[in-house]
């Protein structure tokens, strides 16, 4: 058995699959496992991947666009190559929060209410009309990862401070890409892992979120000390028998392959728990969410990557 790490590529979660990367080396060296790491350049990469047999395992350690969002999957299926997590479709599906939100809908399952826009009408009057119709909303890139971009607006203060830094924001972003408006539920961010053993999918837990940020962003996520996880979440045990099959059944729907993690929010005062996303690729860093269930659920980290391995299609 010849594995590839794929890992890199040129978005904002570069640093985030490198270290993803790092981590899944160690514990294919700990297997016995042949292994590369290949740098991939999304610009090349269906002719960079000719370069090896296609008897190589890919295994996929990209986060974000092009990794993430079907991109990939669909030159790796053209040219017979195996690799790990979902497919195009079922990785499509949950990278487009879109797509993911429209898909839960129909098996009606709550999720908050929505609308999208693109990056360009974003201006002062959108947001304040936006503001007066919701009270507090989120905004996030319908196709990003690791909390790129999230905005959280509860207060007017919150408001005028992203007015003053929105021509800085939005030259991140081209002018087409399209954002998700949110309404912003007041609540306990919670997240569960889903893990195949033998195809049938079992949830390992529910984590509790507390980010000392105002939000869980891109900095409480990847560095150390700036967001606190409890296992087990501190929620009835009603709710969090819920949480567990509830994430079940979205991995379901979703088809997805040997993993995911979906992040929910419990609203006390309603008793109700509210889908956010759902990760085919979860992070595999040292900080990472899925790693620190498993590890709860006494599943050591190499039994995951052969897992996933094992079940590369």
């Amino acid at each position: 058995m010849k594995v590839l790490i794929l890992q890199g590529g040129y978005n904002e979660e570069h640093k985030v699959s490198l270290n993803t990367a790092k981590q899944i080396g160690r514990a294919l060296k700990k297997l016995k496992i042949d292994f590369r790491h290949f740098i991939v350049n999304p610009n090349t990469f269906e002719k960079d991947i000719l370069k090896y047999s296609n008897k190589y395992i890919c295994f996929n350690a990209l986060h974000g666009s092009f990794g993430e969002d079907g991109a990939i999957q669909k030159i790796l299926k053209k040219n017979k190559f195996r690799f790990t997590h979902s497919n195009q479709i079922s990785s499509t599906n949950c990278f487009d929060k879109v797509k993911s939100k429209q898909i839960i809908n129909k098996f009606k399952i709550k999720t908050p209410i929505f609308e999208i826009v693109n990056c360009k009408a974003i201006n002062s009057s959108f947001l304040l009309l936006v503001k007066k119709k919701y009270s507090k909303f989120v905004l996030k890139p319908v196709s990003s990862g690791s909390s790129y971009g999230l905005k959280i607006i509860k207060s007017k203060k919150d408001l005028n401070i992203f007015l003053n830094e929105l021509s800085t924001f939005k030259k991140q972003f081209n002018s087409k890409e399209k954002f998700l408006i949110e309404k912003f539920i007041q609540g306990i961010e919670l997240t569960v892992s889903v893990l195949e053993n033998n195809c049938k999918p079992k949830s390992l837990a529910v984590t509790e979120i507390v980010s000392l940020n105002s939000t869980y962003d891109y900095q409480a996520k990847y560095t150390k000390g700036f967001s606190k996880h409890f296992i087990p979440a501190r929620i009835s045990k009603k709710n969090y028998k819920k949480c567990l099959n509830l994430a079940v059944k979205i991995h379901k729907i979703f088809k997805c392959n040997t993993l995911s993690r979906i992040d929910f929010i419990f609203n006390k005062k309603q008793d109700k728990i509210y889908f956010l996303e759902i990760n085919s690729q979860p992070g595999m860093t040292n900080l990472s969410l899925l790693p620190e269930q498993a590890m709860y659920q006494n599943i050591e980290f190499e039994n995951i990557i052969l897992n996933l391995i094992n079940n590369a299609k």
